[in-house]
């Protein structure tokens, strides 16, 4: 999948409307998409849960790299967006809500996650907000089970709880602006 041009204008749009949700001018790179998507295991059993998708770039990705589409939920804040993104992947889960509410947007969602992905403009929060977010989307993984996350920063977005780890797993050139992967894991 690449960026189209009418891609690239809705997501201006939402980026003007809505800047602290969105964390860039353009959509992320479907290089980004893909070095984000080799991180899942497609074998590893359970849902996978993409947090910010936006257009869908990493969604792509996601499904490329052989995620069946009844297994990927996807929660997307901005609506028209998410409209988007439900006309283009059949059979993915797309929910019309506020990740850093992820109890109440996944609302009754109990089964661990084989993994999490996030395109979330971390950075633009308060480190309180991202430490909360970062904290319940470790608590939905299942053992083992890794929460990736991009960044435009020099560091992680937030320092790893008690138990756990992070790793720079990329740093991707071609996307703009340029995006460390971040791996958080359970030790």
């Amino acid at each position: 999948m690449t960026n189209s041009f009418a891609d690239n204008l809705r997501f201006l749009r939402a980026m003007l409307t809505r800047p602290k949700f969105v964390g860039s001018i353009i959509p992320s790179s479907p290089v980004l998409g893909r070095v984000m998507a080799r991180l899942v295991d497609p074998a590893r059993p359970g849902p996978v849960l993409e947090l910010g998708p936006g257009t869908g770039v990493i969604t792509a990705a996601l499904l490329e790299r052989g995620i069946a589409p009844e297994r990927l939920t996807a929660i997307e804040y901005d609506p028209e967006l998410s409209a988007i993104l439900t006309s283009r992947f059949k059979g993915v889960r797309i929910i019309q809500g506020d990740a850093f509410e992820l109890a109440h947007s996944l609302d009754g969602v109990h089964e661990p996650f084989a993994a999490i992905i996030s395109g979330l403009p971390l950075l633009n929060f308060a480190v309180s907000q991202r430490r909360a977010l970062i904290d319940g989307a470790l608590s939905r993984l299942a053992p083992g089970a890794p929460l990736i996350q991009f960044s435009y920063g020099l560091n992680a977005p937030v320092v790893p709880p008690a138990g756990h780890t992070v790793h720079c797993a990329a740093l991707v050139w071609a996307n703009v602006p340029p995006a460390r992967v971040w791996v958080y894991s359970k030790t």
